[in-house]
Parts: structure tokens; C-alpha cells; sequence
């Protein structure tokens, strides 16, 4: 009997289809299934929708005769179209929802997941010899260098030190309004792109289907290709000065040196290992500086790799978290991407870049995005399903760990050992939003009072006593008794309610 390969949409990269024990056969005919009901089932961002199907549709006319690509309803109605009563293999999936469809469905085996450096039973051993104690992401990070040979020097990190954060926290230059790093690479759209944009046109106009956001020309690699590029224009480019300023925000420059691989790591087009190889070359070949390469090295390596592995360690019921108890509704100027609503700058700024780019870098998303929902009581879960919706990286495996334990703290610690939320005056040392603001960062009552200071100290009174037992978090927690403005402050908060700030 035929043995079919099912490569899901995420899974488009070559090592997806290496032959071995843990792989496909040699020869085996594949199968890909695009299906409708994912995008009738949550209203994603339609450049995200654009690029996936883009990149499905790339990789099957890749592909050629070896694939039946099946344009259907669901992936059960696919799958008995592509293979009758044939046998079908499969990579793990990248969610739990996907992992449970295959495993109920009658001949299909599952195989090891690929896309990862470290096999999730590896880390299961990992974890469950720390005996129970906090998931640490930076020991996490540490054994898998030391496991993968990683900027290392014997058993020793290159350069005497494992991390370079401390070099890589720069806030923007002065006076500057753009970083002045090369350009990134950018894709050009060809016949399958015009192809996907009639589709989601035409589903659109029949009212089957409904997006959020823009779709402009595509801007993240839909190929493996592409994907090469893009990774090539930002080793030898761009790499050099992408340390320093990680973690600073410019209003007119949203991509600063970041290397914008995530969607093409995500959809299977880059293997992680090519991606920091390439990278730990380039310092050894004297072409980056240290803290650069560690920097991104550990966006891959470690917080990439530590979040798809809490996934999977934690389980489903982790998504159901919510240990500061927030059931706030999301608004829907936040829903809609309404940038126009919103008079805060840093918030009206990236809430726009992902308006028109399905994108923004990981401090907006934190320190921007992620705290305005942690300080007005969001609803974690709604949360969550937003920034999956609305990145075009976005998967249920990147943000079910990065939102409830890392922006919404709604697990309670694991993954964090404090909440990820600020007042003004980080907002106006890491970027220059504040100097065109209606807001100012140092006032927190009244017409001009910043709603990510106010927000802050609001928070911190909410969830007083939780916060008064967390070494890291006290001491903020006692400025709350020097506050003589603290009950105005507290109404002001209750009034503005959901209302864009």
C-alpha cells in the first residue's frame, strides 16, 4: 500500500522531507491540503493569510507532480481526497489542536518533529531533573550551547561570558529618527501572489471569510529561496549592529537591524541550526562583533527553542492560565487595529505597524502591546488569540508561552519571575515616542498623564499583596505609599475604562 508524506503549512522547508527513521520515505508521494475553515474559523490579519497561502502554493508548484495539493473545506475532507485508504506519514505538528486531528485519524503515523534543535523528549529530561524547580530559560539556553557546540571555546562560552545583554540594551541614539542600518531584504511578488490576493478578494466579497489589517505588497519570504536571501542580507549586512540597540524603539524606523526571519523560521523555510551556524561564522570570521551574534543566537537558540519546548512540556491547559484573574474584554479600536483612535504614541505607532505589516519587533510587542493589555486587565486567553491572529509569525506554539507566561504573567511565575509592564520613563529612555506625544511620560493624573505611567501604578495597586511577596517586584509595590495622588489616579483609571488612551 501507499505510504503518502503530509507536509502542513508550516512545515515548506527541505529537512521536512529528508528520508531516515524518523523521516519520509525516499520516493513517497506528498500530500498538501489547504483548507478553508482555518481562516472561516478566527479573523487573521490578511497579510498573514497572504503569506501562508503564498508559501503553500510556492512550495507545492516547487514540488511539482511528486504533490497533490488539495484546495478543500476541512483537512479530514482533504486527506480522504489526496490518499483514499493509503497510509499517510507525518512530522509532529506545530500545535496541540493539529496533534490531536492526526493521531484520531486512521493510518497516519506521527514522526518526530523537525524546525527545532533540541527533541522535545531531550528537554522532558532536562526539565524533570531540575526536580520541579523554575524553568529557567537562561540555563535552558546554556545546555543546549553547550549540547550544540554553540559560541563555545572547549567548555567555555567565546569571549569569557555567555551573556552579552548588558552591551545590548542601548536606547536609540540621540536625535536620531532612523538607526541607518542597510535595508532588509524585501521579496518581489510574482503570479502566485496575484493569485492568493483574488482569492482572499473574492472570499471577502462572498462573506465567507474575514481579515483584519492590510495586505500590501509582501514583505516576509515565501520561499526557501527567499528565505536564503533574506537570511544572507542579514548575516553579512545587518547582523554586525544588530546587538546594541535590540531592545530601543524608533517611530520611523520599526525594523531597526532585526533580522525579520521569524515568519520564514516559522513556516519551515529556514532551519534554525543554518540560521545561528551562519551567525557564529560570521564572528569567527571577524565580520560581527560578539554581543551581536550572542544577541540573536539567543532569540534562536534560546528563546525561540525554550518556548516551543514549554509548549509541549506545560500542555494544553497551560493556554488556560490566569493567575491575576483578568476577564476585561479586548476594545475594538484594539480588535479593529484602529491606530487613528489612539492619542499615545508608542501605542498608536505599533498597533499601526501591525495594521499595515502583520509585524512588529519583540519589544513593542512586550513592553508596548503586551503591557497596556497587562495593565488594563485583558482577558489572557482573548490576548493571546489576538497576536496570533494578527502576526504573520504568529502560531499557537510562539504565543501561547510568550503571551501567558511572558507578557500577561497569567501562569503565575513559570515562565517569568515577575510581570513584563512599565511606566512612561522606560517607554521614553528606549525609544523617542514620547518627544511627539499628546501624553508626558512623567505625569500620571490629569489631561497629560501617560496611560502606560498611570497604568503602571494602577496595576501595581490591583495586585498589591501578590506583588509585596516578589523580591523583584517590592520595592515598586512600596512606592505605591509615596503616591499622594494615588486615590485621583486610581478614578482617573476607572473612568477611562477601555477607551483608547
Amino acid at each position: 500500500m501507499t505510504t503518502f508524506h503530509w507536509l502542513f503549512g508550516d512545515q515548506l522547508g527541505p529537512h521536512f522531507l529528508t528520508p531516515g527513521p524518523d523521516g519520509p520515505g525516499r520516493d513517497a508521494p506528498l500530500v498538501m491540503i489547504e483548507a478553508r475553515s482555518v481562516f472561516r474559523r478566527r479573523r487573521f490579519h490578511r497579510a498573514k493569510a497572504h503569506l501562508v497561502l503564498s508559501a503553500m502554493r510556492h512550495r507545492a508548484a516547487e514540488l511539482g507532480d511528486r504533490v497533490r495539493y488539495i484546495r478543500c473545506d476541512t483537512y479530514r475532507e482533504g486527506l480522504r481526497e489526496a490518499v483514499g485508504e493509503g497510509r499517510v506519514t507525518v512530522h509532529h505538528p506545530t500545535s496541540h489542536a493539529a496533534l490531536r486531528l492526526v493521531e484520531s485519524l486512521d493510518g497516519v503515523t506521527v514522526l518526530p518533529a523537525r524546525g527545532f534543535l533540541v527533541p522535545t523528549g531531550d528537554f522532558r529530561v532536562w526539565a524533570d531533573g531540575l526536580g520541579g524547580g523554575r524553568l529557567r530559560q537562561e540555563d535552558f539556553y546554556r545546555w543546549v550551547r553547550r549540547g550544540r557546540h554553540l559560541l563555545m571555546d572547549g567548555d567555555a562560552p567565546v569571549g569569557g561570558r555567555w551573556n552579552h545583554d548588558h552591551d545590548n540594551r542601548e536606547a536609540p541614539p540621540e536625535g536620531a529618527s532612523t538607526l541607518g542600518a542597510p535595508a532588509p531584504y524585501r521579496p518581489r511578488e510574482d503570479d502566485i501572489d496575484d493569485e492568493v490576493r483574488y482569492d482572499l478578494d473574492r472570499w471577502e466579497r462572498d462573506g465567507s471569510t474575514r481579515f483584519v489589517g492590510r495586505d500590501g505588497p509582501r514583505r516576509f519570504p515565501a520561499t526557501r529561496r527567499e528565505a536564503l536571501a533574506a537570511l544572507r542580507r542579514f548575516v553579512e549586512h545587518r547582523l554586525a549592529g544588530f546587538g546594541p540597540h535590540e531592545d530601543a524603539m524608533l517611530a520611523k524606523d520599526p525594523v531597526m537591524s532585526h533580522s525579520l526571519l521569524s515568519s520564514s523560521l516559522n513556516l519551515g523555510l529556514l532551519d534554525p541550526a543554518e540560521c545561528v551556524e551562519r551567525a557564529e561564522h560570521a564572528w569567527r570570521s571577524g565580520r560581527a562583533p560578539i554581543n551581536s551574534v550572542e544577541g540573536f543566537v539567543r532569540q534562536v537558540a534560546g528563546w525561540r527553542e525554550y518556548v516551543w519546548q514549554v509548549y509541549w512540556y506545560f500542555g494544553g491547559a497551560y493556554r488556560e492560565g490566569n493567575a491575576l484573574r483578568h476577564h476585561a474584554p479586548l476594545p475594538d479600536w484594539f480588535l479593529e487595529l484602529d491606530a487613528d483612535a489612539v492619542t499615545a504614541r508608542c501605542l498608536a505607532t505599533a498597533l499601526a505597524e501591525v495594521r499595515d505589516t502583520g509585524w512588529t519587533h519583540h519589544i513593542p510587542r512586550l513592553m508596548v502591546l503586551g503591557s497596556h493589555a497587562l495593565q488594563r486587565g485583558w482577558d489572557p486567553r482573548a490576548v493571546t488569540d489576538w497576536f496570533h491572529r494578527c502576526f504573520v509569525d504568529g502560531y499557537d506554539w510562539v504565543m501561547v508561552p510568550n503571551v501567558v507566561g511572558m507578557s500577561q504573567y497569567a501562569d503565575g511565575g513559570r515562565m517569568t519571575t515577575k510581570p513584563y509592564t512599565s511606566g512612561g520613563a522606560y517607554l521614553n529612555r528606549m525609544s523617542d515616542f514620547c518627544g511627539g506625544c499628546a501624553h508626558r511620560p512623567t505625569e500620571r493624573v490629569g489631561e497629560r498623564a501617560c496611560p502606560f505611567t498611570a497604568g503602571y501604578w494602577a496595576f501595581l495597586h490591583r495586585h498589591r499583596s501578590l506583588l509585596a511577596g516578589n523580591r523583584r517586584t517590592v520595592q515598586a509595590v512600596r512606592g505605591l505609599d509615596r503616591l499622594r495622588d494615588l486615590e485621583e489616579l486610581l478614578r482617573q483609571e476607572r473612568q477611562r475604562g477601555d477607551a483608547a488612551p
